[in-house]
């Protein structure tokens, strides 16, 4: 079996939440979370964490609107990412994060983890749950 090394994105306008998964493409793990500054930046500190996984595909989150269509923030999305993969030479899937960010806040709170001055601890939760999403897809798949 191929070994897989996928990045999970979960991008904001202030940070990008980020998270891999083992190398059997079964379970994703949180892994940092990039204060965003300008592209340039983001793209050094990438290539650091996908030298050091060896990653080879991006999976970022769509922020889709309530009616699930791209709206503003979604278009913004997608085309951050498709230059950091791009730059990054780096294949990239979308998975559709509406709720993601929810559902990674409520995950904290339970796990007693949660601090309003912690946002980095959402945006890598979240990233984990998009990966998650987009590893248990392909298991349905294959």
């Amino acid at each position: 079996m191929k070994k897989l090394s996928a990045l999970g994105l979960d991008i904001g306008l202030r940070r990008i939440g980020v998270a891999g998964c083992d190398g059997l493409g079964l379970v994703a793990t949180e892994l940092t979370t990039i204060e965003r500054s300008s592209f340039k930046d983001d793209v050094i500190k990438f290539q650091e964490i996908i030298k050091e996984r060896e990653a080879t595909i991006l999976v970022v989150g769509l922020p889709y609107n309530k009616e699930g269509e791209i709206g503003f923030q979604a278009k913004q999305v997608m085309k951050y990412a498709q230059r950091l993969a791009n730059t990054l030479q780096l294949a990239l899937e979308f998975v559709d994060e509406r709720f993601t960010s929810v559902e990674a806040e409520e995950q904290l709170r339970s796990s007693k983890k949660y601090s309003r001055q912690k946002k980095g601890l959402i945006d890598k939760r979240a990233a984990a749950i998009i990966l998650q999403l987009w590893l248990d897809g392909r298991r349905v798949l294959h």
